[in-house]
């Protein structure tokens, strides 16, 4: 039973620390629209999708009203385009991507999954089309997210799949150069990609899923704070305690949610992913969080201590709440979209080299850092391995979202707006790594993936 001091927590939750559902994600399988013409493909893609979802984002709105909660997205992933694309004539997959943008603008979602590859032993002639369809794909659409897995633990690392993701990183900066590269902001490259994360960039519909599937994603980073507020001083077994049973509130919140949804629109619940995503919202950071902990700035020595803390007690409470948490659940530490995270980075305290650390204990990996848009693409590959190597060796998820902004240096500040938020060019490495990424083939498993 829910008592009326849970109640009224909840509504403070929601009202003054930012609490909110981030997204309801409807997954949706097209492996029944796969077809030899690109174009009888792209109908059935559109008919299905719009089918599927066209209640999703009213669904989403009536909920909301209902309970009070807010839900900030209503978003659609797909099965992975290449396995789509590859039984058809088509020579590039474009057409693939806006069929995936027309059907996100007919449902009214903000943003559509699934223009994706698994490339993580190598490649089909279906994946390589689809990598080189990648920049002209977000360069002429709006709603089109497109992610790339070139590693896992039990493969290895792809290193053919990791040049070549460079490359493209570079060429989509290029191509939206007008819009500070944005299209960046929409590409990830993964080690170790989960088939049901609700969150984009990301996110795309695995082929273990079913036909189709509801899958939300809570935030509540204020809200994790105002609860340490009330520890201040306390040892760090108070805190892991305080942070577990707050992020056993948001995930429950998260599951009625699903579970309304899942009711209303008839389609299966898959996940509650309990991720800490922030906003640039002041009072909605992650990187707050690390420094109620007792750290002057995000960045600072002990930063990757108290971040694996908070990662930690965020999956131990959420899995207390429900039986089917899943996607990547814990803390994301995207810079341009974290206000703690953004000041950090302004000032020195947050590097590069200091979020590759971080992203050993975090729930993703080097996300939404602009980087200067003269960056060589041997640098962007070699920036990904390292990401890819700390996934594989550690069995986790890591990914690599960095924005290489055209025409912008060290010491400038770059607007994505809304979400993405803002900025500033944090400086890479000027070392070359050409040699080492011209080497290609593939870097091995690590021993500890034999367990079969």
């Amino acid at each position: 039973m829910i008592n009326t001091r849970e109640i009224t927590e909840t509504i403070k939750m929601i009202d003054d620390q930012h609490l909110d559902v981030r997204t309801i994600t409807m997954g949706i399988s097209l492996l029944d629209c796969i077809d030899s013409d690109a174009n009888k493909a792209c109908q059935k893609i559109y008919d299905k999708i719009t089918g599927y979802a066209k209640d999703l984002v009213k669904t989403g709105e009536e909920i909301s009203r209902q309970y009070g909660i807010p839900i900030i997205n209503k978003r659609i992933s797909v099965t992975p385009i290449s396995l789509i694309a590859g039984a058809s004539d088509a020579k590039d997959y474009v057409c693939f991507a806006k069929t995936l943008n027309k059907a996100a603008i007919e449902t009214g979602v903000n943003f559509i999954g699934g223009f994706s590859a698994l490339v993580h032993k190598g490649f089909a002639k279906s994946d390589e089309i689809l990598i080189n369809s990648i920049p002209e794909a977000l360069a002429t659409t709006e709603r089109v997210c497109s992610s790339v897995g070139v590693a896992t633990t039990k493969a290895g690392i792809n290193m053919d799949a990791v040049k070549l993701m460079g490359e493209t990183v570079v060429k989509t900066a290029q191509l939206t150069k007008d819009s500070d590269s944005l299209g960046c902001a929409k590409l990830v490259i993964f080690a170790n990609a989960v088939e049901d994360n609700p969150f984009m960039a990301g996110a795309f519909h695995g082929v273990g899923e079913g036909d189709a599937v509801i899958n939300v994603g809570v935030s509540g980073p204020g809200v994790v704070k105002s609860a340490l507020e009330k520890v201040k001083g306390c040892d760090f077994g108070t805190v892991a305690e305080t942070i577990k049973k707050t992020a056993f509130k948001i995930t429950r919140m998260g599951q009625l949610v699903a579970q309304e949804a899942s009711r209303r629109l008839n389609v299966p619940f898959g996940i509650v992913d309990l991720s800490l995503a922030p906003t640039p919202e002041i009072g909605d950071s992650v990187a707050y969080i690390l420094e109620e902990m007792g750290l002057e700035k995000c960045g600072t020595h002990g930063t990757t201590a108290a971040l694996a803390l908070l990662n930690d007690a965020v999956k131990k409470g959420g899995v207390m709440a429900s039986s089917y948490v899943g996607g990547l659940s814990g803390a994301f530490i995207p810079v341009s979209e974290d206000a703690g995270m953004i000041a950090a980075a302004g000032c020195g305290a947050l590097t590069l080299d200091k979020l590759e650390a971080m992203t050993c204990v975090c729930s993703v990996g080097l996300d939404m850092i602009a980087i200067p848009g003269d960056t060589p693409a041997s640098t962007i590959s070699a920036i990904i391995a390292d990401e890819m190597a700390i996934g594989m060796i550690n069995q986790k998820t890591t990914a690599v979202r960095v924005v290489p902004v055209i025409g912008k240096g060290v010491g400038e500040t770059v607007e994505f707006g809304g979400l993405l938020g803002y900025a500033p060019i944090m400086p890479v490495h000027g070392y070359s790594s050409q040699e080492f990424v011209d080497r290609g083939g593939r870097i091995p498993a690590p021993i500890h993936s034999l367990k079969n």
